[in-house]
Order: structure tokens, then C-alpha cells, then sequence
């Protein structure tokens, strides 16, 4: 197997969302990077192609100004299907390989072809699904040639049989597979928020904080006592503890912002061009923190 290295410091992007896309001006939005879903330009599993028509020509266009990085969602990487026939090896492998994109990043849950609607179905933190899941990440990752990061999900009920706490089931899943970490902050809160004895401060110790790839910001809204991470907010306080929490100890090779429309759920607010501002005070901000923890001193009082 080969062996893959975390990727050098790029800095800070926004999720390309298609829902937000006829109003936020994605292209015009100084950042450095700027993630696609996957799962949104990939071809139907039971047709020919690899990438939606149209998708093409969108691609070659965002790679022209930005760093492209590729995020899977639905590519049933720690479901129980052969994973030769999941999403993520026929369609996600070669879009990433197509964004000429330094890393991967997946999501950490359960997902077959049968029940992908499902959108937070924990695993199981069991010693046995430590060694099944860091089988298939990393016959995963040499698939995708290239490192691939795993996203830890929020979730509103624990999965049975759990032996572990979360954070201590990724430190050693990376660890069985020489895998690394996509740390989606506001996920860690939403956690702490929704669920009993949901540690938000031991998060960070526990995890092996040299193999957080990239992060995720975001928002999110309480509906019927629970907290959603339905990414249709600025981001919390909290969350951003956490961010310079974590730039303090480690530096990530990318942080990423998310916004969208209703594709977690009907009631999630509709945001429209009113939230530009909020998108990109919230960017600015991220972009802040980042340059603080990794520029050097001498560049940032240069012309004072």
C-alpha cells in the first residue's frame, strides 16, 4: 500500500453549493479554495458516464482560479455493499482524480444504495467496526491515490453496542488504515449540543490532531429541541472557540465554510442574497484566524 503524507497549508474556502449558487457570487469571492460535492456532478450509477453533462465544462472553468477539493457525501464507503460496486470507487474516484484534488474527504456513517436518503446514521464505535471500517478506508484510499480524510457526522441517536466514545473511534480508525481526519467543527457541537455525555471539550485531546487534513465551519438551527446542522446560519461562537482551539495545536491544510438551502430538511430556513454579507463576514473571519497561526510575524506588521 502506498503511503500518503498530509498535503502542504492552502488555506481558506467555501463549500460550491448549487442551492445558494443563483444568488452567492462564488466566482467573485476571494478565497483560496473552493470544495465540490461529488455528489452533485457525478452521473447516475446506472448510466454510462462518470460527470453530469454540464458538469464538465463548470469544472474547467472553477479550476482555472481556485484550488478544487473533492467532499463525498453519499459514496457508501462504511456500508456493507462490495465497495468495487459503491459510489464512491465507480463515480467519486475518478471526479477526484478529474479535480486534480490533494485530498479527499468522506463522510464518516453508514450508507448503502438501498437507504442513501438516511442522512445521519452513525456508526457503530465497536473494536470490530474499527478493523472493518479501516479495512475499506484503506483499500478506499489506494483507490483514490491520493489521502483521503474522513468527516466525523452529527447525528441525533447513538448507534447500539458503542464501546467507544467518537473521537476515540476515529483516532483509531485513522491509525488501522493510515487514513486522516476532515474535523467538521459545528458537528462536534451539534453533538454536544443533542447528545448526553457528549464531551465538547476532551474532542480535541483525544484525536491525533497531525492527521486533520482540512475543517469544516458552519451553522446551523434549533427545530423542536433539537439542533441541526442545517448550515443556514453564521457560525457559533462555540464553533469558532474551537477553530482557534485547534489552529493553536495544529495546522490543517484547508478550512472550508458551508451554506445551503433545504436539502437537509424542508424547514430549513431559505436563505437568499440578504445573507451574502453573513457568508462573507463569516469567510473574512476564518480568513483572519487562519493568517494569524500561519503567517509569519514579519508578514503580518509588514507596512504598519
Amino acid at each position: 500500500m502506498a503511503h500518503f503524507v498530509k498535503p502542504e497549508p492552502i488555506g481558506v474556502g467555501i463549500q460550491y453549493n448549487p442551492e445558494i449558487l443563483d444568488w452567492f457570487p462564488f466566482e467573485e469571492i476571494v478565497v483560496d479554495v473552493l470544495e465540490i460535492l461529488l455528489d452533485n456532478i457525478m452521473a447516475p450509477m446506472d448510466g454510462p458516464q462518470i460527470i453530469k453533462p454540464g458538469a464538465q465544462a463548470m469544472i474547467n472553468r472553477l479550476a482555472e482560479k481556485f484550488t478544487l477539493l473533492a467532499h463525498s457525501n453519499y459514496g457508501c464507503d462504511f456500508g456493507f455493499s462490495p465497495l468495487e460496486e459503491t459510489a464512491a470507487v465507480q463515480r467519486h474516484v475518478p471526479l477526484a482524480k478529474m479535480l486534480n484534488s490533494p485530498w479527499v474527504a468522506n463522510h464518516c456513517f453508514y450508507g448503502d444504495n438501498s437507504w442513501l436518503d438516511i442522512w445521519s446514521s452513525p456508526l457503530q464505535f465497536s473494536n470490530s467496526e474499527v478493523l472493518r471500517c479501516a479495512e475499506r478506508a484503506k483499500t478506499l484510499q489506494a483507490h483514490y491515490g491520493m489521502p483521503l480524510a474522513h468527516e466525523n457526522a452529527a447525528y441525533y441517536l447513538q448507534c447500539p453496542g458503542a464501546e467507544m466514545r467518537e473521537a476515540e473511534f476515529l483516532a483509531r480508525l485513522v491509525q488501522q488504515s493510515g487514513t486522516f481526519l476532515h474535523l467538521d467543527l459545528h458537528n462536534i457541537y451539534t453533538n454536544h449540543l443533542n447528545l448526553k455525555n457528549f464531551d465538547l471539550h476532551d474532542y480535541l485531546d483525544t484525536l491525533p490532531l497531525d492527521k486533520v487534513i482540512s475543517v469544516h465551519l458552519a451553522g446551523g438551527s434549533w427545530h423542536e429541541g433539537l439542533y441541526h446542522d442545517w448550515h443556514d446560519s453564521c457560525v457559533p461562537e462555540p464553533v469558532w472557540d474551537l477553530y482557534q482551539e485547534l489552529m493553536s495545536r495544529t495546522r490543517p491544510s484547508a478550512i472550508i465554510l458551508e451554506y445551503q438551502g433545504q436539502a437537509h430538511h424542508a424547514l430549513t430556513r431559505v436563505m437568499d442574497a440578504n445573507d451574502e454579507h453573513m457568508i462573507v463576514t463569516d469567510v473574512r473571519r476564518a480568513q483572519k484566524i487562519w493568517n494569524y497561526y500561519t503567517k509569519p510575524v514579519q508578514e503580518l506588521t509588514h507596512g504598519r
